[in-house]
């Protein structure tokens, strides 16, 4: 299978970013082809609500997203990562998933893992984002979602390789079918 993970920390190496990474070693090592997005060096521009879209199937914008959704078409399993911010996805997460309007009904039949970090311990300081990305997920066909990694109450960068979850995120990349 072709494994797309999707890191949105603004952070390289960060907690959500280095979780993505234990997902597609355990990935790599189960056979899986991998491949990482993160959009530090990407130039990736809000929807603008033209509705070009609509008639040309393309977006109006003349940017990075294009490869993106390209590689999102073409992967069988979806990564998305996300660090928590007020109790929500990253906006570079969100800006994504709002500008893959052109092609969303073309990404079906796709399995999709959510990882997320954040500094509240509290494990329901994530269940905004899960309805977010649950709620992007319901316009795809046939999608499915199979599984949630979520470190809790950890802030400080590099901070995950300590805690469970580290393996978790391995583990549950391992396990990708």
């Amino acid at each position: 299978m072709k494994v797309l993970a999707i890191s949105s920390s603004p952070r390289k190496g960060g907690n959500s970013d280095l979780l993505v990474d234990q997902f597609l070693k355990g990935a790599a090592e189960a056979g899986h082809t991998t491949e990482k997005v993160r959009f530090d060096n990407l130039m990736i521009w809000p929807c603008k609500a033209c509705d070009y879209c609509k008639t040309n199937v393309r977006c109006s914008h003349i940017d990075d997203m294009a490869k993106i959704q390209h590689q999102m078409l073409m992967a069988d399993v979806i990564v998305l990562a996300t660090p928590i911010y007020f109790f929500s996805m990253s906006g570079q997460l969100k800006v994504m998933i709002d500008r893959c309007r052109p092609k969303y009904a073309e990404m079906k039949d796709k399995q999709f893992y959510f990882i997320m970090t954040s500094a509240n311990p509290n494990p329901d300081a994530v269940d905004g984002t899960v309805a977010g990305l649950r709620g992007f997920l319901r316009c795809l066909p046939g999608s499915q979602e199979k599984g949630i990694i979520h470190g809790a109450g950890i802030n400080d960068k590099g901070a995950v390789t300590e805690k469970d979850v580290f393996q978790q995120a391995y583990e549950m990349g391992k396990a990708v079918s």
